[in-house]
């Protein structure tokens, strides 16, 4: 049964990897942490090198944890999801690999105006390219808080990062600018999605669900 089995979880960095471990394991699910860099300065520079190289990278991890017996992967990182060609990697591989970029696409024609925060540029352009190619009306506004993930991976308690940061006013930003809701385009921000949703009443889209749901229909 897909309960006996386990997922890779490919990210960013440590912190993000665990993660993705826990998320599977709130659904009863064994999960692996497989980090692509130590750090979130360390994944940036990751997602600059060349296309070859980061293909290179990714697949040496994804051979790895196939010639382990795994079988699916969770890619829990919107920057590292964007950066390299999963599909592409999974046909070569034969892995089921789910990443968050899946979701967009379902999700996108569903609005007509998003808010989206990722990490970086780099992560932002991808989703925004991901949520085009489905919606190409979309009217979409972004902005990236690379302090915030680092916030994040130091321990900084949600309620402190969310005032600190100013997350409210960016929120009420979003809303004020007539967006139906708020793309939460990286995966270290559901860690302060609850203390956020009690200060602003924008919507806040977190992919994670789906994914595991899109990671279950691979069982049968």
């Amino acid at each position: 049964m897909w309960e006996a089995e386990w997922t890779a979880v490919l990210a960013g960095t440590p912190v993000d990897s665990r993660m993705g471990v826990r998320v599977l394991a709130e659904y009863g699910l064994e999960g692996r942490a497989f980090p692509m860099a130590e750090d979130p300065w360390r994944q940036t520079a990751f997602q600059l090198s060349t296309p070859a190289e980061k293909t290179a990278a990714v697949r040496s991890v994804l051979e790895g944890v196939r010639e382990q017996g795994c079988r699916r992967v969770l890619v829990y990182c919107n920057s590292l999801s964007a950066a390299v060609e999963f599909e592409l990697l999974a046909e070569e591989t034969g892995l089921r690999i789910v990443t968050p970029l899946q979701v967009y696409r379902d999700l996108a024609p569903c609005f007509r105006r998003l808010g989206l925060i990722a990490a970086n540029a780099q992560g932002l352009a991808g989703i925004e390219r991901t949520l085009y190619g489905t919606n190409p009306s979309l009217e979409l506004l972004g902005a990236c808080l690379l302090p915030v993930v680092l916030a994040i991976e130091s321990g900084e308690a949600p309620e402190a990062l969310v005032e600190r940061h100013r997350l409210p006013e960016l929120a009420e930003w979003f809303r004020g600018c007539g967006m139906e809701a708020l793309v939460l385009g990286c995966t270290h921000f559901p860690y302060f999605k609850a203390s956020l949703a009690e200060r602003t009443s924008l919507p806040l889209l977190d992919p994670a669900e789906d994914m595991v749901r899109r990671l279950r229909q691979s069982s049968t």
